[in-house]
């Protein structure tokens, strides 16, 4: 169910264990996910191919301000999440509100932490602490062209267009 995957990072931390204990590899990949298209639905497939259990770490609103400026996100938390959980690839969906998922990774400790490749190796937050227990720091190639800020912008400049 829809709501099963929405958790939050204590009752992960409770979870996990078993889950490793009997072999499944758990892989954990955040980002905004402002607006959901193709190339964040490829990019998280790729990533649940890597292992047995995806853990999407999504920004709060207020991290996403933080980042990206007061006019983001367009798309509430609630609603990120309630989208993020309704893909097939996504086990779960977990909120952070902190500018990094640092965190979260550290108290998950995935065997594999993900990021696009559009992310140099070296500033990929949490590989030092996933390396250092003997996880693995993957980077997935991305679809060119495809982001939410190109999105909007592409929005934004078809409706400017058309208030004539």
């Amino acid at each position: 169910m829809l709501e099963d995957k929405i958790i939050s990072v204590n009752k992960l931390a409770r979870l996990l264990p078993a889950l490793k204990k009997s072999g499944k590899r758990i892989v954990f990949t955040n980002g905004c996910f402002d607006l959901l298209h193709y190339g964040h639905v490829k990019y998280l497939q790729e990533a649940r191919r890597k292992g047995d259990i995806l853990i999407v770490g999504l920004n709060s609103d207020s991290s996403i301000r933080k980042i990206k400026g007061p006019k983001r996100p367009l798309v509430g938390e609630k609603e990120r999440l309630r989208v993020l959980a309704g893909l097939e690839s996504v086990t779960y969906a977990v909120l952070f509100s902190q500018a990094t998922p640092l965190n979260i990774i550290s108290v998950l400790k995935p065997d594999i932490l993900i990021k696009g490749a559009d992310w140099h190796k070296d500033r990929i937050v949490g590989s030092d602490i996933v390396k250092s227990y003997g996880g693995k720091v993957l980077r997935i190639k991305v679809v060119k062209g495809l982001s939410s800020t190109n999105l909007i912008k592409k929005i934004a400049k078809s409706f400017s267009r058309n208030r004539d």
